[in-house]
């Protein structure tokens, strides 16, 4: 009994001296984070330009190719995970409401 007496109270000791004042949130505030990135784009005067055929898949299956079928089970798929997310938000709204 004793031995787990000690046992605990070194460890709560040593989890205690572990910890410090510092908080993760005041190295990551804006000003010490946008700063750097400010500097490093300084240099930089061209303006990114949109690709239109960056996201554009040349094998993927068209909806001609698609058989009725697979444009069903496609619809379904995405009427399931409509369902899903809105179970998910009415579970949340009834946990923030209690």
């Amino acid at each position: 009994m004793k031995f787990r007496f000690a046992l605990t109270a070194a460890a709560t000791v040593a989890l205690a001296a572990c910890g410090s004042t510092e908080d993760a949130s005041t190295e990551a505030e804006a000003d010490t984070v946008e700063i750097a990135a400010d500097e490093a784009l300084a240099d930089i005067d061209e303006q990114p330009v949109e690709d239109p055929a960056a996201n554009v898949d040349e094998t993927a299956p068209t909806r001609e190719d698609m058989s009725p079928s697979e444009e069903a089970q496609i619809q379904e798929a995405g009427d399931n995970a409509a369902d899903t997310a809105a179970a998910a938000m009415d579970a949340m709204a009834e946990d923030t409401g209690n």
